[in-house]
């Protein structure tokens, strides 16, 4: 199998900004060319999200705020109003969309957090190799809760206990909403962050939309799955 390659393209009426991203295709961990010289609001210990397992004396930058740095250094000067045209190439296809800053700007950002290898978005990974461009909240949730079902019947199959409340994928994004929040304290420490602050919000708004979906939305589509639960 080849590494998986998204390319990311943004386009405003003052700028441009080009991200070609590169998964292992085994791990989905992104592959990052060596960094020299990274900023001091990428050290571990900055802000250091109050859930994390990383300790200082072992890793010294966090995973997840390196995979900001082109971001962050993009969109200094984007307004998260200013809408931008997003283009994405990805698994044989091309999406084009326009969007708000703060939404164009998020939804790269999950696909960076979740290949990061940030020990809390490692659960997102399967949800990287299926990556769907500037998806909206229902979407979200259907991806969520779909892939991690899946791995309950891959836990069920290593004679595992299946977990079919759903309290760990609750546990899993409880833990996300803590990093989402701590890193948008980390981004409001610099200047010229704004959008991607605003973008570090709106993931964290989808971020609390799963948990109360799985008590409340999905059963607004159950009907989808009359078919399999009449059989």
């Amino acid at each position: 199998m080849s590494d998986i390659r998204i390319e990311y393209i943004f386009t405003w009426a003052n700028g441009r900004a080009v991200f070609e991203l590169e998964l292992d295709d085994e791990t989905l961990a992104l592959k990052e060319k060596p960094l020299i010289g990274l900023p001091a609001w990428t050290k571990l210990d900055y802000y250091q999200c109050p859930n994390c397992p990383l300790h200082v004396d072992q890793v010294h930058y966090c995973p997840a705020a390196i995979s900001l740095i082109p971001v962050i250094n993009n969109f200094i000067n984007v307004d998260s109003c200013d809408e931008l045209e997003v283009e994405v190439s990805l698994f044989g296809r091309r999406i084009i969309q326009k969007a708000s800053a703060r939404r164009a700007i998020s939804s790269i950002m999950g696909l960076l957090f979740a290949a990061s290898g940030c020990p809390h978005t490692r659960f997102f990974r399967p949800m990287a190799r299926y990556h769907l461009p500037l998806s909206n909240e229902d979407e979200t949730t259907m991806r969520a809760v779909s892939m991690y079902m899946v791995a309950q019947y891959f836990k069920y199959n290593s004679d595992g206990k299946p977990d079919l409340e759903l309290a760990g994928l609750k546990a899993i994004y409880e833990e996300i909403q803590v990093v989402n929040m701590t890193m948008a304290e980390r981004l409001q420490s610099r200047d010229g962050t704004a959008s991607s602050i605003n973008a570090m919000i709106l993931l964290d708004m989808y971020a609390k939309t799963v948990p109360s979906a799985i008590e409340d939305t999905l059963e607004d589509l159950r009907y989808l799955f009359n078919s399999y639960i009449e059989e």
